[in-house]
């Protein structure tokens, strides 16, 4: 699935020697990480590009697998529900089983029907219904 990125440019600034990015969603400065340049690319092509609310995205939102706690990249609501998965990745990290394996784990939490997984390069996204998986080409549009 290609994802036509914009063209973006992050407020960036450093504190304590640490580079830092102003997260959109959750409105305050994170520390830029390769991923986080990944996820913070992605908000901004939801928002600006693809016109989904903000209000509407979840970003690093804890969820419980069992004990463990672990934390989804991004995850958009609609209709007061969870709708897509999205996970990043750095730009190194090939997308592989391993990593897919990933996020259908965090599905089995959340039952979202959209998947999606990046690492800025390339993405691969999938829809679920009924317990069948099928190959999405583009992003789906939210509509409200």
């Amino acid at each position: 699935m290609f994802i036509p990125f914009p063209d973006y440019h992050p407020k960036l600034k450093t504190d304590n020697l640490k580079k830092q990015v102003w997260c959109i969603v959750r409105k305050k400065w994170v520390i830029f990480t390769k991923e986080e340049w990944v996820r913070q690319n992605w908000l901004n092509y939801l928002i600006n590009e693809m016109h989904f609310p903000s209000s509407l995205i979840a970003v690093e939102k804890e969820i419980r697998l069992g004990e463990l706690k672990k934390r989804v990249d991004i995850l958009v609501y609609k209709n007061n529900s969870p709708w897509m998965l999205i996970e990043c990745k750095e730009q190194e990290v090939p997308l592989s089983e391993q990593t897919i394996q990933q996020i259908l784990i965090y599905n089995i939490k959340l039952n979202v029907p959209y998947l999606v997984l990046s690492n800025g390069i390339e993405s691969f996204g999938v829809f679920i219904k009924e317990g069948e998986i099928y190959k999405i080409s583009t992003m789906p549009n939210i509509t409200i």
